[in-house]
């Protein structure tokens, strides 16, 4: 496909994906909008101009989804069901096709598209609720074999079912917020008694997440087969994560303060349609999971993944290349295994898949696998080291996916580090 727009053959933003987000400006209030190259198509005007028809089917008004696009979150939009969402998107792109070029007068296009570098991009959703799961086999390896047993890593649960924690939902912000330095309580090996104070091992978790697009009724689990009707699209998804805090706290709970201060996501959601052709079989899982849980044939996708560390000079270092295949428990496996038990789900959940780590040492998603925990610092160009991240700093995850042509991408989520709040708690 070729649009009549100049679009950058590296941009993520190509005609094949056209991902939602909400954005604003001077003289525009909170809307939706999806991403083409370095612009944004206003979807507010083009619904205003009758140029985004419902499907027949539908069982929406036009006003309906003028209202929706209206809105300063996507969720009422998402909420007009995939039949909806997917129209409007293929509509946007049949817009854009070359094609159509001379289809609709030029002041149409002059109101309707904006130059993303004039826009302020928002928090796409009002998200519900947020479960973190812990599905990258390396990952869980490389964290067992750290702090429990080399030679036997992973609990005994984990090639049996999706681990997870519910998170927090509300410290969620979109890409470019910046983070400030927690503070809590730390024990180190050799003190008696813990202290109070800002963390001193602050980490990224380079992760991404799945968007729910469709509720379900409390008490009905949603099965592997079903899962993808009810699952939107994805973003990057950064847990934040206070390791010597977390070490502390999480016996015998699991994760609280070393983790609710703050997670940064993209600001574009990418559909599962657009992400069609990037499909792979899903990993070998062995023992054979259970009844409930078990899916064949192509339930993960081949998105390459990075992450760069940005030092207060500016000075930019790539610390980790991986891959969202490397997923051991696919999404629909996820979803099938947190709804099981009767939980529903809301439009806007967000549902995180874990630090994505890869096989090598070069695609550890995340600080403490990077250095072993501090034992083995980076080295920036400069010279400098990092064990864990410092004020100043600033971390980006990027996520494209590539093929025939074809380029598929996220953009970033990016955030830097503020120092901690002076003052005792």
């Amino acid at each position: 496909m070729q649009s009549w727009l100049d679009v950058d053959p590296t941009s993520d933003f190509s005609i094949y994906n056209l991902p939602f987000g909400v954005f604003e400006t001077r003289d525009r209030a909170p809307r939706a909008g999806i991403a083409i190259g370095d612009y944004i198509v206003d979807l507010a005007v083009l619904a205003e101009r009758r140029l985004l028809p419902l499907p027949d089917h539908a069982p929406h008004r036009e006003e309906d989804l003028q209202r929706a696009l209206n809105r300063p979150t996507l969720n009422d939009f998402i909420a007009l069901s995939k039949s909806v969402t997917g129209a409007v998107r293929l509509c946007v792109q049949q817009l854009l096709m070359a094609s159509s070029r001379d289809a609709h007068p030029p002041e149409v296009w002059a109101h309707a598209l904006v130059r993303q570098r004039d826009a302020r991009m928002l928090m796409p959703l009002r998200v519900p609720n947020y479960t973190d799961f812990y599905s990258s086999l390396h990952h869980a390896t490389n964290v067992g074999a750290m702090f429990r047993d080399p030679k036997t890593p992973l609990l005994p649960n984990w090639r049996h079912l999706p681990v997870a924690y519910h998170g927090r939902a509300s410290s969620i912000v979109v890409s470019g917020a910046p983070i400030r330095r927690p503070r809590g309580q730390i024990k180190r090996d050799d003190d008696p008694t813990p202290t109070f104070g800002p963390t001193l091992a602050l980490d990224f978790e380079l992760e991404m997440a799945f968007v729910i697009g469709k509720a379900s009724p409390l008490g009905r689990p949603i099965t592997t087969s079903e899962a993808e009707q009810y699952i939107f699209g994805l973003l990057l998804f950064n847990d934040w994560s206070a390791r010597d805090i977390q070490k502390w706290e999480y016996q015998p709970l699991g994760p609280f303060l070393g983790k609710n201060f703050a997670s940064t996501i993209s600001p574009w959601i990418v559909t599962l349609e657009a992400l069609d052709p990037f499909r792979v079989p899903m990993p070998s899982q062995e023992p054979p999971p259970l009844p409930y849980l078990r899916a064949s044939g192509n339930q993960s996708f081949d998105i390459h993944l990075a992450v760069d560390l940005i030092a207060p000079s500016g000075l930019t270092l790539t610390v980790c290349r991986s891959n969202f295949r490397h997923m051991y428990w696919t999404m629909s496996q996820q979803l099938a295994h947190h709804t099981v038990n009767g939980c529903n789900v809301e439009v806007g959940d967000l549902m995180a898949s874990g630090t994505l780590s890869g096989p090598t040492p070069e695609s550890y998603g995340s600080m403490l696998e990077l250095t072993w925990n501090g034992r083995n610092p980076l080295r920036l160009p400069d010279g400098s080291t990092r064990t864990f991240l410092e004020d100043g700093d600033a971390v980006a995850l990027r996520g494209w996916a590539e093929r025939d042509g074809m380029r598929v991408g996220f953009g970033e989520a990016r955030a830097q580090i503020l120092p901690a709040l002076d003052g005792e708690a």
